[in-house]
């Protein structure tokens, strides 16, 4: 598969995650963030340790729960206390700093170099994402805009540890339906606890409850994230992290289709800003240092 190709096929994990809003908001219990959280790991991570039958070797365990914790446990509770505290444009927009603390984490894990072209995109990308969901009465809250900083470092350096544990060729080697399976059963077991001591139990569940959990874990998480690190395997994760910026997109453009939300001139700009930001973040050949991994490609073709 051509870097092109593997980058377009990553791109649809964040256009997906643009719809989780929705499918949360309207097709789920409301008020019990840690449930559906580990909900959404958990059953999935399952699901997909059942297909690849491969437990972690004995250099991988400590990895895996630190990446689980980073990219699903720590990152989904934080995101989800944000949320809850901050207007959502505003929780989205201190989000988008991710990409561009990628870039200065790539430097200290990966010795990556860090490109003019790189930092001026997650900056521009920062600035669509705020002029699609910023508006003139958004509020301020001290500990959603830390709970919202402290989110976009977790999973940034989750997304960078991912890479660096996925390029070392000592040990065991796994493929990303592996990696995938691992990290979400281990966020899942995680927020297992959390979500039975902090939160009560679940009313029943109607079909419709079904259909989005399911949805949620299987699309939104299993195959998501099966996508997001094939392509952070391969693929440097300064040209990866800014395609985050893809999912406010798809989560108003859905806002506006199926719930008939308005669509401002402003926001159609910032749009169009967030794609320019993601153009503008590819433009340079990735490093081949960068592009290593550990298991055949003739599995992806």
């Amino acid at each position: 598969m051509s870097n092109r190709s593997l980058l377009l096929s990553t791109a649809l994990a964040p256009i997906i995650w643009g719809s989780s809003y929705l499918v949360t908001t309207e097709y789920l219990p409301q008020g019990y963030p840690l449930t559906l959280a580990m909900l959404r790991a958990l059953p999935a991570g399952l699901l997909l340790l059942i297909l690849c039958r491969q437990l972690p070797g004995a250099n991988w365990w400590l990895k895996i729960l630190v990446l689980g914790a980073l990219n699903f446990a720590i990152f989904w509770w934080l995101l989800f206390v944000s949320a809850y505290r901050l207007p959502g444009g505003v929780a989205a927009t201190i989000g988008a700093i991710q990409p561009l603390l990628v870039i200065f984490l790539a430097r200290g894990f990966l010795g990556a170099p860090i490109r003019s072209y790189s930092i001026a995109a997650a900056i521009v990308g920062m600035l669509g994402v705020a002029l699609l969901l910023l508006t003139a009465d958004a509020t301020l809250d001290k500990i959603g805009l830390l709970a919202g900083l402290a989110g976009a470092v977790s999973m940034g350096c989750g997304t960078v540890l991912s890479k660096k544990w996925l390029s070392e060729k000592r040990g065991q080697s796994v493929t990303p339906l592996t990696f995938t399976a691992w990290q979400l059963v281990a966020g899942g077991i995680l927020l297992l606890p959390a979500a039975l001591i902090l939160e009560p139990a679940l009313p029943a569940l109607s079909g419709e409850n079904i259909l989005g959990f399911a949805y949620l874990g299987l699309i939104g998480a299993g195959f998501t994230y099966l996508l997001w690190f094939r392509g952070l395997a391969k693929l440097s994760p300064n040209a990866i992290a800014p395609l985050g910026f893809l999912s406010p997109v798809t989560a108003v453009f859905l806002g506006w289709v199926v719930l008939e939300q308005s669509l401002s001139p402003l926001q159609i700009g910032g749009a169009a800003i967030v794609f320019f930001s993601v153009w503008l973040s590819q433009r340079n050949p990735q490093p081949k240092s960068l592009q290593r991994t550990p298991y055949p490609a003739k599995q992806y073709s």
